[in-house]
């Protein structure tokens, strides 16, 4: 990577093709070989920390097609496609997903395919493996494995860039209070004290406040890692159940029967209907920015229509102190129907 444009140093040219829209960095690999190697670069996505350009995307994995990941870019309202995830599971399902160092992870899961003759599934039902995406070389990568498999489970990225994972499924099918913590610097995973309890259903993993929450579907109590050396404390919690998202790392906000909800510690405060999302189930939900986005699904069946339809649809909340709004942004371009990861990453 030398001689970008004449009479300028590359370092000065970096920090101004740093300031380039992400989605547009196909178009600059374009102009020659030197620019492609400089917008493949992690020279080009250090200068992007350094002038302040980094931008946030939403990135999201559904049902159809199989094991393909898209990009949402908020500010332009559009979605950038990525390459199908290597993986031999198909239609993984169930696993966990977060950013961390720059990257998509996506860990554990198993396959939710099931042969239309006998209704079984295909075969794996937790896995060990970890994937990365590097969106430097726009490439997956396989990480070191965790120490137990395991679907269904809590899946969080601590402040330091580190990622917990915990509870969940393994391949017995039982549940499991194993929790164990992955160092991507180094890509090595360790275990950490177990919860305190476990329950036969899918968890769920929250980070508030800089603090994991466990929340198990069906129980009233919330485990919550105050430290990793220290373990997990148990906490009564009388949360609503439903859908979740935290928009700016603070606030909790739950979808429940039809109504979007700000969940306080002891209380909750109802903010807006979504009486027009109440017959969708199985999609995506996520804060970003000073927004709420619930991303595809499917619609029905119910006692009026039989059919079922999925979506790709984007409807938007807007939440303010006055009056909350919902809006719809572009519809996803490849993926439809039930969301099976979501989470943002930061490039």
């Amino acid at each position: 990577m030398s001689g970008l444009i004449e009479g300028l140093p590359d370092a000065v040219v970096l920090r101004c093709l740093a300031r380039v829209p992400f989605h547009l960095h196909p178009k600059l690999e374009l102009v020659s070989r030197s620019w492609r190697e400089a917008v493949r670069s992690s020279e080009l996505f250090r200068a992007r920390r350094e002038v302040g350009a980094t931008e946030e995307f939403i990135c999201i994995c559904a049902y159809d097609p199989d094991n393909l990941w898209q990009l949402y870019d908020p500010h332009h309202d559009l979605w950038i496609t990525l390459p199908v995830l290597p993986s031999n599971i198909k239609h993984l399902a169930h696993f966990g997903t977060v950013s961390a160092a720059g990257k998509l992870y996506v860990l554990g899961g198993g396959s939710d395919a099931v042969d239309p003759l006998t209704g079984d599934q295909d075969g794996c039902f937790a896995t060990d493996e970890v994937w990365s995406f590097d969106p430097v070389t726009r490439k997956w990568a396989h990480c070191a494995p965790m120490i137990v498999p395991r679907a269904m489970f809590g899946c969080c990225v601590l402040e330091d860039g580190r990622i917990v994972v915990a509870g969940g499924f393994t391949n017995s099918r039982k549940s499991i209070s194993k929790a164990e913590i992955y160092d991507p610097e180094n890509d090595r995973w360790a275990p950490i004290p177990d919860l305190h309890r476990t329950h036969n259903s899918a968890c769920t993993g929250l980070v508030i406040e800089g603090k994991v929450h466990i929340l198990h579907k069906g129980l009233s109590t919330v485990q919550v890692l105050e430290s990793v050396k220290h373990g997990w404390t148990v906490r009564s919690c009388d949360w609503l159940q439903g859908p979740m998202a935290v928009v700016r790392g603070t606030k909790l906000y739950v979808m429940s029967h039809g109504q979007i909800y700000k969940q306080e510690t002891d209380s909750y405060k109802m903010v807006v209907s979504a009486s027009d999302i109440r017959r969708k189930i199985g999609f995506g939900m996520i804060g970003s920015g000073d927004e709420i986005y619930v991303i595809g699904g499917v619609i029905g069946p119910d006692r009026l229509n039989w059919d079922v339809k999925s979506t790709s649809d984007v409807d938007v909340l807007t939440l303010d102190n006055d009056r909350s709004v919902w809006r719809q942004a572009a519809p996803m371009t490849r993926c439809r129907g039930t969301v099976l990861g979501c989470t943002l990453l930061r490039i």
